[in-house]
């Protein structure tokens, strides 16, 4: 991981979970369930933007790091790990 990344994304998943607190008190206080279920949106695409940043960051120097070793079983490795998480998403 880049650790000039590590700041920002710290920061950015503190704020999520300030957010998924909020979604937890707007339940407890019985609150419109259409406000909540916005709320969830906004929490899954808060989730989905620090997963491309962390996909972006291991593409750049994970992957990058493999193709420029011309180490062919990092490469495969590299590869590898990007489909089975892939697969996962798909599931």
């Amino acid at each position: 991981m880049n650790r000039d990344d590590k700041p920002r994304l710290l920061n950015r998943l503190n704020r999520i979970e300030g957010q998924v607190r909020g979604v937890a008190r707007m339940i407890d206080e019985d609150r419109y369930c259409i406000d909540i279920l916005t709320q969830v949106q906004a929490v899954r695409a808060a989730l989905a933007k620090v997963e491309t940043e962390l996909l972006k960051d291991h593409l750049g120097h994970c992957v990058e790091g493999a193709i420029v070793s011309g180490d062919k079983q990092a490469q495969r490795a590299k590869a590898a790990e990007l489909i089975q998480l892939l697969e996962r998403a798909t599931r």
